[in-house]
């Protein structure tokens, strides 16, 4: 995402209605959701916002912070001081075509934790079918599940294609019955083995936005998981839209934490953390600005 405060100020002067409403989301009133986060030293960012617009190295195009199309840091961030996560999944983001690179938070991901990131652009989707016991997409809708649901639901889906690619309809059906209560037993043992979610996949574009791409066939039949407890602190946060519809790297960042502690059963300990990197140093950074009002000191803060 592009930063430049006195824009920035701009829209929310003029996009004030688009916020969430304070009754709704005291988090951008009144609190700071992102205060407890442990993350790296944000003296790299503070030095670049003062100094201004740098260069990519890459592409040579004019940007602050990082390249959102190269998905590296400018020329006046040094790589170095930018961290690294590791994450216990791959993920995979499916982009809308038409959403603008410079307001997406996807790319955060894609610069913090680049082993584990691929960004694809729609239409463009790898395949999922013989995966959909390993995979998942995280997407609200009525067929969703909770983050804690997804062994049990993955295990059953690995159980039934394991199943079917033992079936063989010439036995007999008393053979075939035997044949089975061997396999639930066999399958119990390994079900957990076989059931290990490895990939997670996300839709990054408007929410007005999302219905072509998550209506597509590729997508079609994968499990569904939907963060029904978390709240967004996104500045460009829709009007209309509930506040559990989160933005791309809070989706990100709260699937994996909820995961940590309701799949994999460790405790959490700001593992993933400075996915927050970038995103909790523009929410301040707009925070202070749309508080100030004032657009000469936001140019220079």
């Amino acid at each position: 995402m592009s930063l430049n405060p006195s824009v920035f100020l701009k829209e929310i002067e003029e996009n004030n209605s688009k916020f969430v409403e304070t009754n709704k989301t005291t988090s951008i009133a009144s609190e700071n959701p992102l205060q407890n986060l442990c993350l790296a030293s944000q003296e790299v960012l503070q030095k670049a916002q003062q100094s201004g617009r740098s260069k990519c190295l890459k592409c040579g195009g004019s940007r602050m912070f990082y390249c959102y199309t190269c998905y590296v840091p400018v020329e006046n961030v040094p790589i170095e001081q930018i961290p690294l996560v590791k994450l216990p999944l791959k993920i995979d983001i499916i982009k809308h075509p038409n959403e603008t690179d410079g307001k997406s938070t996807a790319i955060h991901a894609k610069l913090l934790a680049p082993e584990f990131v691929n960004i694809y652009t729609y239409p463009c989707i790898p395949e999922y079918e013989e995966k959909d016991h390993e995979v998942v997409l995280v997407f609200p809708g009525p067929q969703s599940i909770s983050i804690k649901d997804i062994s049990f639901h993955l295990q059953k889906r690995s159980q039934n294609k394991s199943r079917g690619q033992n079936d063989d309809l010439d036995k007999p059906s008393f053979k075939r019955k035997k044949i089975e209560d061997q396999e639930d037993y066999d399958l119990n043992d390994s079900m957990c083995k076989n059931a290990i979610l490895k990939k997670i996949i996300f839709i990054d574009s408007t929410w007005n936005q999302t219905n072509k791409i998550f209506s597509d066939e590729r997508l079609q039949g994968l499990l569904q998981v939907e963060l029904k407890t978390r709240k967004t602190c996104f500045w460009r946060h829709q009007k209309g839209k509930p506040d559990t519809f989160l933005s791309t790297i809070e989706a990100i960042y709260y699937f994996l934490v909820d995961y940590h502690t309701d799949v994999l059963k460790e405790k959490y300990k700001g593992q993933y953390d400075n996915l927050l990197f970038f995103y909790s140093f523009m929410y301040h950074l707009i925070k202070n600005a749309k508080c100030s009002g004032d657009k000469e000191t936001a140019k220079h803060t």
